[in-house]
């Protein structure tokens, strides 16, 4: 299992998301717990990027989409929309 490491800016924007949008909090948290166990889950539809954001991965759970970039032991969350 991968720990997730939450950067400053990312805690920020997630606040910032979830107030505006708490109808996606169930989501969210099931997004969250299926990062930590497999960062490529299908259910996470994910997807990664190339060229000049190389290494930045996303997923997406229907309202939500997380980017990030993961490791063999975490997964630090970049940005939420």
């Amino acid at each position: 299992m991968r720990s997730l490491v939450f950067t400053d800016r990312y805690s920020k924007r997630a606040a910032s998301f979830i107030r505006q949008h708490p109808e996606v909090v169930s989501q969210y948290s099931k997004a969250l717990q299926l990062l930590q166990i497999n960062p490529r889950h299908p259910s996470l539809r994910p997807v990664v990027y190339e060229g000049r954001l190389s290494g930045v991965q996303s997923v997406s759970l229907n309202a939500v989409t997380l980017e990030m970039m993961v490791t063999d032991k975490e997964v630090v969350l970049i940005s939420i929309s």
